[in-house]
């Protein structure tokens, strides 16, 4: 299936679709404007872009060639210098991370054991406690915090 993402104003996701890989083929070769006038003749909307399911912060899942960076969602903008779709900021004080068109946090995310928790391995009860942890983003503090 391909995926076409619907632009409203500001380049802003409104709503994402398939459409059969047949409607792009031409000579075997997909091709994006036969998908998006397509979408016109049966929406008359004349603004949308292909979108990759498998592509998460600039990687195909699959080992493909990524494709605009990331896949497009309800909320996300379309960036046309980047060719990119980039998702709501969760933060104001978050940045855009330029190659992967993710926001990351101004500080990283905490490492303990539950980030390099390893299944089997003995813990002690206070260990296990930490493995637990929820981590939160607290945009008063500027600190990830747990619950």
């Amino acid at each position: 299936m391909a995926h076409f993402a619907k632009l409203g104003f500001g380049n802003l996701v409104e709503e994402v679709i398939s459409l059969n890989n047949n409607v792009l083929l031409e000579n075997g070769v997909e091709i994006e404007q036969k998908g998006i006038d397509f979408l016109f003749a049966i929406t008359r909307h004349p603004n949308w872009k292909k979108t990759s399911y498998n592509t998460v912060a600039g990687e195909h899942l699959l080992g493909g060639t990524p494709f605009r960076k990331n896949y497009a969602g309800i909320g996300y903008t379309y960036d046309e210098t980047r060719d990119a779709f980039i998702p709501p900021k969760p933060y104001n004080s978050w940045i855009l991370d330029e190659n992967k068109c993710v926001w990351k946090a101004p500080k990283p995310f905490p490492i303990d054991y539950s980030t390099v928790f390893v299944p089997n391995q003995q813990i002690t009860e206070e260990e296990k406690v930490i493995a637990e942890r929820i981590y939160k983003w607290d945009e008063n503090l500027q600190e990830w915090t747990y619950i």
